[in-house]
């Protein structure tokens, strides 16, 4: 892992209905973030906010396509400006750190960061798989979408967008933390064969064995590891401020041996910290957790 964080604040909520959560990621920094990582030994800089270039309006935020998409354009202008953001950090040797903004955002830094590996792997830390398919969504929610258009399923411009082709194979994704998976997810990942665990499996197994069960899968088949942490897969008790809760989640002390054992491996080359909106939260509870996950994946240990 490099020592060099580059910040990026991916300022967005065109992937999903609700307000608030392009206000994340100062709500991360407002928790301390950088000097919490400047602490453990790394130079931090903070490139400040993509924004788009749309206003966000209450009245009309949520407007769908012809295509039943919504926010299609929004999502699309934003995703190729936060690739081309993502693209230059990696060229210039930093890690890219990645604020949410809803996860969405991922369609922009997985096509970025995309560029720079021959075989990406994904570690998909989540309630949901964001497994969508766009052209069969009922909700037309693009949030729930963006690992499936990483992986080529969908509309065409976006699976294609900033670089053409697929950014990551299916074989190359590991799923963690899954308690909210829509049918045509649960088909994908068995018709391609995505290692998966579910939150049963944690349980069973223990979130130690998982992360090394996921680390090793990965490893001889993949020259970089993305890291996609969305806070919901964290228990709402740990994490109430965030659009889409699930219960049965991840406690904050098991994510924090699991970014401790990714740290140890030395593999993860980029992360999304993603869904923190301070407009369901309380008193920025949800953003400090970030920040301890954060921490915890760049080196402090809990003992």
């Amino acid at each position: 892992m490099s020592q060099n964080i580059h910040i990026i604040g991916a300022a967005t909520t065109f992937g999903q209905p609700r307000l608030g959560v392009d206000l994340g990621p100062d709500a991360i920094r407002y928790a301390g973030l950088d000097k919490a990582l400047s602490s453990l030994g790394y130079t931090v800089t903070d490139a400040g906010d993509i924004r788009s270039k749309y206003r966000v309006n209450a009245s009309n935020h949520s407007i769908k396509n012809e295509t039943n998409l919504l926010n299609y354009r929004e999502v699309m202008d934003f995703s190729l400006e936060l690739a081309a953001e993502v693209d230059n950090t990696v060229s210039s040797g930093q890690f890219p750190l990645i604020l949410g903004g809803d996860h969405s955002l991922s369609i922009g830094s997985l096509a970025g960061i995309s560029k720079h590996y021959e075989d990406l792997g994904v570690i998909w830390y989540d309630a949901h798989g964001d497994l969508n398919d766009s052209r069969t969504s009922p909700s037309g929610n693009i949030h729930g979408m963006p690992l499936g258009i990483s992986c080529g399923v969908g509309d065409e411009d976006l699976v294609n967008l900033y670089n053409p082709g697929i950014k990551v194979k299916p074989q190359n994704v590991v799923l963690i933390g899954m308690r909210d998976l829509d049918e045509g997810e649960k088909l994908y990942i068995k018709e391609n064969g995505i290692l998966t665990f579910t939150m049963g499996d944690i349980r069973t197994k223990g979130i130690e064995s998982v992360m090394k069960e996921a680390l090793t899968h990965l490893e001889g088949r993949t020259d970089g590891i993305h890291l996609s942490v969305d806070v919901d897969a964290l228990d709402p008790l740990e994490t109430p401020g965030t659009g889409t809760p699930v219960d049965g989640g991840l406690s904050l002390s098991e994510s924090q041996l699991a970014m401790e054992i990714l740290n140890d491996s030395g593999r993860i080359t980029s992360m999304d910290l993603v869904e923190v909106n301070p407009l369901l939260d309380e008193k920025n509870k949800t953003a400090e957790k970030a920040v301890k996950i954060a921490e915890s994946l760049f080196g402090k240990k809990q003992l």
